[in-house]
């Protein structure tokens, strides 16, 4: 692989977005996401362990946000095992030491691993949707999320301004941005894209930037439901997408019921026929993170360490300068 000369003055920087429920302290979860996307690329591209180590990998937190809202709902959680049990699962998944060991044949080795989940998520959202059951059983599984999509507090607004906030600052200061979002963070991230080319608050000022690189893990965005619950949502026009992403890469795990429709392509095309991204492509992946004593196939870990992610880190790493 042709790559690009190191230059600490190259304005490149990586921004993460996480997901729904329970987070470990900014510091700590930040730590185990680093240390996860530098060990995929370490163990498949050794010669790239210099170049990403000076990459700045940014961090739009908001668990806070969603600790305090689901304290208040009644939910508890234990953050020191959460973030113990992060820390596990990242160790057992970095002793798979080659990449071809991402495979079927280990994913089927993983102890509690079903595909129960993913099957009702399959059969059910369309009968669902169909009844107008679908946010009832979002708020049963994530309130959250549910919150954010249909919630009457200021918590979504909340949760977009930590986003919009490190995006705006790496747009404006004119940095080359690897976006990668995990999970329910892909909706919060496409609303703010949204909102950056075409809510009259923020599309004057930073409606001219772009994003490098989309690298979506796990995400909903498939879901024609929640689809509908996307901002600029609508027929099909430039004006109903984000026009501020250069690539999007979409990477969904097998049984990852999150993203029971794991690909985004067939729904977005429209964006590649208005000329507004240059590509939109689906990848799919087995995830080999156990959290808990069993399969998690949508362990933000699993997606972070996995080849796949590794690949797209190093070709935007090393893609030509213009």
């Amino acid at each position: 692989m042709e790559r690009r000369e190191i230059n600490t003055l190259n304005a490149d920087s990586i921004l993460v977005v996480h997901g729904r429920g329970f987070k470990p302290d900014i510091d700590s979860f930040l730590d185990v996401t680093t240390t996860a996307l530098r060990a995929g690329v370490e163990r498949d591209y050794p010669e790239e362990r210099v170049h990403l180590s000076i990459v700045p990998i940014v961090f739009a937190y908001y668990g806070d946000l969603t600790n305090k809202l689901l304290e208040e709902k009644g939910q508890a959680g234990d953050m020191a095992l959460d973030l113990g049990d992060r820390r596990n699962a990242l160790h057992r998944l970095r002793d798979f030491n080659s990449r071809k060991r991402f495979n079927l044949r280990q994913y089927d080795r993983l102890p509690g691993k079903t595909a129960l989940p993913e099957f009702l998520a399959d059969i059910g959202a369309p009968v669902l949707g169909a009844l107008g059951l679908t946010m009832p059983l979002i708020a049963s599984v994530s309130e959250d999320f549910h919150e954010y999509l249909a919630g009457t507090s200021d918590y979504k607004e909340k949760v977009r301004a930590r986003v919009r906030e490190k995006m705006c600052k790496l747009l404006e200061r004119g940095d080359r941005v690897l976006l990668i979002t995990h999970g329910t963070g892909c909706v919060v991230a496409y609303d703010v894209l949204w909102q950056l080319s075409h809510d009259p608050l923020y599309a004057e000022r930073f409606g001219q930037f772009k994003i490098d690189t989309w690298l979506t893990l796990g995400a909903p965005l498939g879901d024609h439901y929640l689809q509908k619950r996307l901002l600029g949502s609508g027929p099909g026009s430039k004006e109903s997408f984000p026009t501020n992403i250069i690539s999007w890469y979409n990477v969904s795990a097998e049984d990852d019921y999150t993203c029971h429709d794991g690909t985004v392509a067939d729904d977005f095309k429209a964006m590649l026929r208005e000329h507004i991204v240059s590509v939109v492509k689906d990848y799919k992946i087995y995830n080999l993170s156990v959290r808990y004593g069993k399969s998690n196939p949508h362990s933000s870990v699993g997606y972070y360490i996995h080849p796949r992610v590794a690949k797209i880190i190093v070709n935007w790493m090393n893609a030509p300068v213009t």
